[in-house]
């Protein structure tokens, strides 16, 4: 496989036990379809219910056609800024593999890490609700969404007792003392 951009050929290199292609002379990183996802849950398991399927929030990427083709199929690669990440992520719509640049899959992760500790209330409502719905239909195995249910649940439980500390102190308080109610 060839790099997009220098035009030389590109070496494997495992990240996360995920196989990838890297360019030694820019050290971009071409991943495979699936293979962000894998290294964002590999990296941090409290991101694995947060998805990062490009298709599926659309709403979310401004696309804008690149100059150079995808090191794969060869068709053209878009652009896509993603959300306020400040990371351009250029996609291959045909076989859905993704070209990073040098550092932008630390920012990645970076921006996730922050999107769960700002995350209001509200959308931890709804994504346990989400998550709930997928214990059932969801894509992965039963396992795999439980996971990915009980992590959002952890996440909505401790913003729920961080914006209200008197739950808090009264959850604290039963657990030293069960008997004094």
């Amino acid at each position: 496989m060839v790099c997009p951009k220098c035009k030389i050929a590109m070496k494997k290199r495992v990240i996360r036990e995920v196989e990838v292609d890297e360019c030694e002379k820019c050290e971009g990183i071409w991943l495979d379809k699936d293979e962000l996802r894998q290294i964002k849950d590999k990296t941090d398991s409290d991101l694995n219910w947060m998805d990062f399927e490009i298709l599926k929030h659309s709403d979310k990427f401004k696309a804008k056609e690149k100059n150079y083709g995808c090191p794969s199929c060869e068709n053209t690669m878009n652009a896509l800024d993603y959300d306020n990440t400040k990371v351009e992520i250029d996609f291959c719509s045909n076989c859905q593999g993704i070209w990073l640049e040098k550092e932008e899959l630390k920012k990645i992760i970076n921006a996730l890490e922050q999107e769960i500790l700002t995350k209001p209330l509200d959308d931890y409502v709804k994504s346990t609700l989400e998550e709930a719905k997928e214990l059932l239909n969801g894509p992965e195995s039963f396992i795999s969404e439980w996971r990915d249910f009980s992590t959002i649940l952890r996440f909505l439980q401790y913003r729920l007792l961080s914006l209200n500390p008197k739950i808090h102190d009264t959850i604290v308080s039963f657990q030293r003392n069960p008997l004094n109610r």
